[in-house]
């Protein structure tokens, strides 16, 4: 009975997690203005409204570079440069493209040390609304000293405001939420060990 029980418990905690989690999503869309950071991160999606709204973003002048990351190795530059919006002399002079990440770890490992070797203190994160809150769990494990600002894109295809109501969207959601549980059991632990993200210990005083 005491085990039903914990896992009845166990259950009910993931499902209010989980409403909770949903209604964060649903509520950083529309992105509010943000203020003006040294950089411009953009993690690279299923579709190209991240690194268009960074591009934007970019030329309001918000920040001075913009890193695009996990960007696949088969795309050129000149490809990327022709699906954006914008002018071409701001994307050859102010556009770093990164290569290097085939997850969201990769994606907070690459945008950490492009940041470390900008000597970038701030930066604007884009991607969509779903994703965000992994994502900034991800790039704070991997660089904690940077400030980070959130600026999501909404997923058309997700109707975060009825999720339940659909199975599709329903498995989007919990797929993430499981996700982000698993990225936030690992920083704690890692928090509590006195470790970085990067698994190093901490240097003797």
């Amino acid at each position: 009975m005491r085990l039903l029980a914990a896992i009845v418990i166990a259950v009910l905690l993931w499902v209010v997690g989980l409403f909770a989690f949903a209604d964060r999503v649903r509520s950083i869309t529309p992105a509010p203005e943000p203020a003006a950071a040294d950089g411009i991160v953009a993690l690279t999606g299923p579709s190209a409204e991240r690194v268009n709204t960074a591009v934007r973003l970019l030329e309001q002048g918000k920040a001075r570079r913009l890193l695009v990351s996990g960007v696949n190795r088969e795309v050129r530059r000149e490809e990327l440069r022709a699906l954006t919006p914008g002018s071409s002399r701001l994307f050859d002079c102010c556009v770093d493209l990164g290569f290097d990440a085939e997850d969201t770890m990769g994606n907070a490992q690459e945008i950490a040390a492009w940041a470390r070797a900008k000597g970038f203190d701030s930066l604007i994160v884009v991607t969509s609304d779903y994703h965000m809150p992994r994502s900034l769990l991800e790039i704070r494990g991997m660089a904690p000293e940077v400030d980070l600002t959130a600026h999501a894109v909404r997923t058309p295809s997700l109707d975060s405001d009825n999720w339940w109501r659909s199975p599709g969207d329903a498995r989007r959601m919990a797929l993430e939420y499981n996700k982000y549980l698993v990225v936030l059991a690992r920083e704690t632990v890692l928090g509590l060990t006195g470790r970085g993200a990067s698994g190093a210990e901490p240097e003797a005083a």
